[in-house]
């Protein structure tokens, strides 16, 4: 086994440089002393599922997993990989898509998993507050409230599986931003675990604390390269009295655009949805989800779904959808539309379009983007990037959706029909750099939802004012001056 236990790290770019391909077998076992050797896996098949992120565009090797079951043990792990320059990689459901939750290949990072991490602490339905711990499934979470009669709004395709923390790391986003914000703005207090091992207790319900910088923000978000999150306290909505979502067929984005603005008009707070997806990312969902069947008689260029939530009555929510739909066929911004008659046709609609993602994993290679421009700008964005994608790949299909409402698409290209997949994925460096300067010239960003990662790394270098990113580097020496956490993450 290395003589040595030391990580050098740069603290200033986060980057570590292992002095040896592995961990000291006497090290590796303090580690596991922490948690038990039922909660430690070590390098072999058990561990192979933390070490390859969903898409397997990210794969890594590990000295040692440890699944922690109380705060007290994070504490006594991060106290000791401080002392000994070890590498901590904290992971949640690993269903990230930018490999900020895969260690690299050295085999000398510990992954921290906080599954067992995830009791219920308090559910307050007077101040509309949840607190839970970082392992907690998204899923449970929206169970839990929902068994208290409110509604916890954070939505995604992954929350069968990912996991709290994980989600106010990356600060999530989904379908319910439109309404209700990202996860930082679901959030109101943390506990966090900083390198050095200290707990920071801020667990307040508080809606209003100006007391000083707001570390809570600065930590939502940080894909676990600041400290690990055990427990968060969380915002919790009252249950929607009403819901009514529809399915609509247009011809262009710039008549989406002035179905949104219509909606938005009518509706104000409660529009919680409207969802833009190309005919062609429809179709492909149809051709490879089983029981997806296609939710208008007539074709369309582009589809909307649209989703009313009003706190009043299901009569409100009715009255609203049927305004919306009704003023928008008389403006000629509408083909065809259809609207969900009961619960389970509601929920098929919105299948349709959360398995529009995995649905293009069966459709040949895909190249896909994360990004995000002002509202108004995306039929021109939408215009433009076509123009984009022909020159760099002739024939390539655009198959993006995405949430119109708050501007940010996933703006996915699919390869010729008749191309070669790996050649097509060749083209992905170019692509992406195609796509990403477009979106820098509409002010955009080049990570709405998923983060940076190992991915964007240097397209955030590449977006970022210099003395941003200096302040990004200053905030990182200041929380991990070792250079210990997620290493080779973000900077």
């Amino acid at each position: 086994m290395p003589d040595t236990t030391r990580v050098a790290a740069d603290a200033r770019t986060g980057l570590i440089h292992p002095e040896a391909a592995a961990l000291p077998d006497d090290l590796v076992q303090r580690f596991i002393a922490i948690v038990g050797q039922r909660h430690a896996i070590c390098p072999g098949d058990e561990a192979s599922p933390y070490l390859r992120e969903p898409r397997g565009l990210f794969t890594g090797a590990t000295a040692l997993v440890l699944r922690p079951g109380t705060v007290a043990e994070v504490s006594k792990i991060m106290r000791l990989a401080n002392e000994t320059g070890t590498a901590i990689v904290p992971q949640g459901g690993n269903t990230g898509l930018v490999g900020g939750q895969i260690p690299d290949s050295s085999g000398a990072s510990i992954i921290l998993s906080l599954s067992r991490l995830d009791a219920l602490r308090e559910i307050d339905t007077v101040n509309n507050t949840v607190t839970v711990e970082a392992g907690m499934v998204l899923e449970r979470l929206q169970d839990i409230a929902r068994e208290h009669d409110r509604l916890f709004p954070l939505s995604l395709g992954a929350q069968g599986s990912c996991q709290i923390g994980g989600n106010l790391a990356t600060n999530a986003g989904g379908t319910g931003v439109l309404a209700y914000g990202n996860s930082r703005d679901l959030c109101l207090g943390l506990e966090l675990v900083l390198p050095s091992g200290e707990v920071l207790d801020d667990l307040r319900k508080l809606k209003k604390d100006n007391t000083g910088y707001d570390l809570k923000n600065l930590v939502v978000g940080s894909e676990g390269t600041l400290g690990v999150i055990t427990a968060a306290v969380l915002r919790l909505y009252p249950r929607p009295k009403g819901v009514e979502v529809a399915w609509v067929g247009v011809q262009t984005p710039g008549q989406a655009l002035d179905l949104f603005q219509l909606a938005a008009d009518m509706a104000g707070g409660a529009l919680t949805g409207f969802e833009l997806m190309t005919e062609l990312a429809l179709d492909m969902t149809i051709d490879h989800v089983p029981g997806a069947r296609a939710p208008l008689n007539d074709a369309a260029p582009w589809h909307v779904l649209i989703e009313i939530s009003s706190s009043r009555s299901s009569e409100d929510a009715n009255a609203l959808m049927q305004g919306i739909l009704s003023d928008g066929f008389e403006a000629g911004m509408i083909v065809d539309a259809a609207l969900a008659m009961n619960l389970g046709q509601a929920q098929a609609f919105w299948n349709l379009r959360e398995a529009m993602s995995e649905a293009q994993r069966h459709a040949g290679a895909s190249i896909k983007h994360d990004i995000s421009v002002p509202v108004s700008a995306l039929p021109e964005f939408l215009a433009q990037a076509e123009r984009v994608v022909d020159g760099v790949c002739p024939g390539a299909r655009v198959a993006c959706f995405g949430h119109m409402g708050d501007g940010n698409l996933h703006y996915n290209i699919a390869q010729p029909p008749d191309h070669d997949p790996d050649r097509f994925l060749a083209l992905y460096p170019q692509m992406t750099q195609a796509v990403h300067d477009l979106v820098r010239s509409f002010n955009g960003s080049i990570s709405a939802e998923h983060g940076i990662g190992q991915m964007k790394r240097h397209a955030l270098a590449e977006s970022t004012p210099p003395v941003a990113l200096d302040l990004m580097r200053r905030v990182k020496v200041a929380f991990d001056p070792n250079g210990i956490m997620n290493p080779g993450k973000i900077l």
